[in-house]
């Protein structure tokens, strides 16, 4: 029977949709950029401190994919991993919303799921981790609305409550009023807020805590990365800015207060000439924030200089292949012959793109599965007479396939 897992792979492949299957088993590309990645991972682990990057290319050339690996080599390093790619109902500018997408898809380490409610829910009230949680809501947030929430959570027993109470910690904000009213009922005394809280301005209050809690319930850090961050360029111009001031946050960690957090954004390599300077966002910062550049200005300079990713080399190239040659080869059941010389030959007319080349070589194999013959090669052309079995006709092929 065929190897599951490497029909996913081909086929994910073959479609261009990304996966972190695909991530942990074509980890080898870009070596160096990965490794900064890694120290990077592990100096967070070890000190606690926080620090995010950005890293730029072209479309098709890896860097979802580089997102997906990194993603792999969070979760073996123990830490808790979080995926948001921007769009037009995540947009950066509100932050927010952000959180709740970055909840809805956050997985702790060793789950192919999304969700952490589940180690919420053995908290109990008097535990150790609950008493440092609910002097970290107290003592180290702009407000403490989260030390009422959390409060309340640990001791009540209506189920109601709980659902609303754990939905808020998700990013479904309930209103101060109701959150006061449950507080009141349980421990029967006010809530009395240091500060109002309002979500469009204190929602790093709940990425401050979730930080807090991961490392205290014993994970290395927390990771989130961020694709399709050129959608930034969509919006409005105040609304661009501001979307800047939120990504320092993630990017600046001397301005933040998030503990253990690796951020990774991943952009279009040509955003800082599409955008930054082709909607001059150096003069509207000026004329929108004269007072207040600062820190929208740093991360402008940081995405004007980012990383880009550069096409593979011809090694990296030649690796990536012979994995994929190998992979079809479990795939289909079949013994594919064929140099890598030859698929290089082959990808060489599918296109400049790491995307494009990857079909290529896909489409290649499949010619030599089903026809013997791809292009202008033979199998006999490849140093081989014959199939160790033969190779079935499309109708056949199919046909074996409804049947497993």
């Amino acid at each position: 029977m065929y190897d599951v897992e490497a029909r996913h792979i081909i086929e994910a492949l073959r479609s261009g949709i990304p996966s972190r299957t695909i991530g942990r088993y074509f980890s080898e590309a870009r070596p160096e950029l990965e490794k900064e990645i890694s120290n990077r991972l592990e100096a967070v682990y070890e000190t606690g401190k926080s620090s995010g990057m950005v890293i730029t290319g072209k479309y098709g050339e890896g860097k979802t994919h580089l997102l997906n690996t990194v993603f792999g080599l969070a979760h073996t390093s123990q830490m808790v991993v979080s995926y948001l790619s921007l769009s037009k109902e995540t947009p950066m500018d509100k932050l927010y919303l952000v959180y709740q997408k970055i909840i809805q898809n956050t997985y702790l380490p060793g789950r192919g799921q999304p969700g952490f409610t589940q180690e919420l829910e053995k908290i109990s009230a008097g535990s150790p981790l609950a008493s440092e949680m609910l002097l970290f809501a107290a003592k180290q947030l702009e407000t403490d609305k989260l030390y009422y929430l959390f409060r309340s959570y640990l001791n009540t027993e209506d189920i109601d409550e709980k659902f609303l109470l754990q939905a808020d910690l998700e990013g479904d904000f309930m209103a101060n009023a109701p959150l006061k009213k449950i507080y009141r009922r349980i421990f029967e005394q006010p809530a009395k807020y240091n500060v109002n809280f309002v979500k469009t301005k204190h929602c790093q209050d709940y990425f401050s805590f979730m930080s807090h809690l991961f490392l205290q319930m014993g994970y290395h850090g927390w990771v989130i990365l961020v694709d399709e961050t050129e959608l930034m360029g969509r919006l409005g111009k105040k609304a661009r800015l501001n979307a800047y001031r939120n990504m320092a946050h993630f990017l600046l960690p001397q301005n933040a207060s998030l503990e253990g957090v690796f951020s990774l954004f991943a952009l279009s390599a040509s955003y800082a000439e599409d955008v930054i300077e082709s909607k001059h966002e150096y003069q509207n910062l000026e004329e929108i924030y004269p007072a207040e550049q600062e820190p929208a200005r740093t991360v402008l300079n940081l995405l004007t200089r980012a990383p880009q990713l550069l096409p593979l080399t011809k090694d990296e190239l030649r690796d990536v292949l012979s994995k994929i040659r190998d992979f079809h080869g479990k795939a289909y059941e079949w013994q594919p012959d064929v140099s890598v010389e030859s698929l290089m030959e082959a990808t060489a007319q599918g296109g400049y793109l790491l995307r494009t080349k990857i079909r290529a070589a896909i489409e290649f194999l499949d010619q030599l599965y089903l026809y013997r013959t791809a292009g202008k090669t033979t199998i006999q052309d490849l140093g081989r007479e014959t199939f160790a079995e033969e190779v079935p006709s499309l109708e056949e092929f199919f046909q074996g396939e409804e049947e497993k």
